[in-house]
């Protein structure tokens, strides 16, 4: 019975660590594919980027769920009285819950713009502005968007983890936010986003990445990627490999002091650095370790 229970729950993690890296990804392709749209939204209805971004993320399950997939419905939007198009039917607040079937995405996009805009409920909205996305996380809580008591913290979170505040600003059609060096601007570059975290920005490489690529694109040489990366000379890039773009700090944001990272399936050392933006060497001694140590899955790292 002990060893049944062991292969339980060694499937059991394997099957949750590879859901937690699967959403983490499918949040990132979220918006990857639909900044453009959530920026022209904005230009034309006045609500920040980063908070429909965030709000599709949230509602639509970055575009997997079965409202998404077969309505096209990334925000939740329930059928209500003013709706005269098609709907689906599906169990929420109650077993037969109607839901707006749209024909593209695109379609969803606006009619939430429009939801918003349009009604009285969420009318002080617009009076915040565009880049507090807080002040519009708590007050679409407190307007009734959704009856989640977390849905507010839910938003900011996805927004401050993939960066996705830098969309609120834009010029002549660029998105933009301040300049400093190359590292620090975090803005839309040709073939990447530049995500933000524990203070230092990243990228997500493509499948055809080259490190030389990445240079060009970002203007940060070769030499000071690799550096910056921990990584020897003769390594290759992988999609979906974190690249930063300035130097990795010596521990980990201060919200993580007393929730250290248990061990994954398959997570190295170097993995975890990655992950939360710290240089390797300062991982170990932070946890009293030697350079030969083999994490094992269910150990405890911490992070500050």
């Amino acid at each position: 019975m002990k060893h049944l229970f062991l292969v339980f729950l060694y499937v059991f993690t394997t099957v949750l660590a590879a859901f937690g890296q699967s959403q983490k990804d499918a949040n990132w392709v979220y918006v990857e594919n639909y900044k453009d749209m959530a920026v022209d939204q904005m230009r034309r209805y006045q609500i920040p980027a980063s908070i429909t971004l965030a709000q599709g993320i949230c509602e639509s399950g970055a575009g997997r769920s079965r409202l998404a997939r077969e309505a096209h419905n990334h925000f939740g939007i329930k059928v209500g009285s003013n709706w005269t198009g098609p709907y689906i039917v599906i169990a929420d607040d109650h077993p037969n819950d109607r839901f707006r079937a749209y024909k593209t995405d695109a379609e969803s996009y606006e009619d939430h713009s429009k939801f918003l805009r349009n009604n009285q409920r969420y009318r002080s909205l617009f009076d915040l502005k565009l880049t507090d996305y807080k002040g519009w996380a708590n007050g679409l809580k407190r307007c009734g968007y959704a009856t989640n008591p977390n849905y507010a913290p839910m938003l900011i979170g996805i927004i401050e983890r993939y960066n996705l505040s830098q969309f609120d600003s834009y010029s002549k059609g660029r998105y933009h936010s301040k300049k400093s060096s190359a590292a620090e601007e975090s803005q839309f570059f040709q073939q990447h986003i530049v995500y933000k975290v524990n203070k230092c920005y990243l990228i997500i490489a493509n499948s055809s990445d080259t490190w030389e690529q990445v240079a060009r694109e970002t203007g940060v040489s070769v030499r000071k990627l690799r550096k910056y990366n921990e990584r020897p000379k003769d390594s290759r890039l992988q999609a979906g490999d974190v690249v930063y773009l300035n130097k990795k700090r010596t521990k980990g944001d201060k919200s993580l002091k007393l929730t250290p990272h248990r061990v994954q399936p398959g997570e190295s050392m170097y993995d975890i650095s990655q992950r939360y933006a710290i240089r390797l060497k300062n991982l170990y001694k932070l946890n009293a370790l030697s350079p030969d140590y083999v994490p094992q899955v269910g150990d405890l790292i911490w992070l500050r």
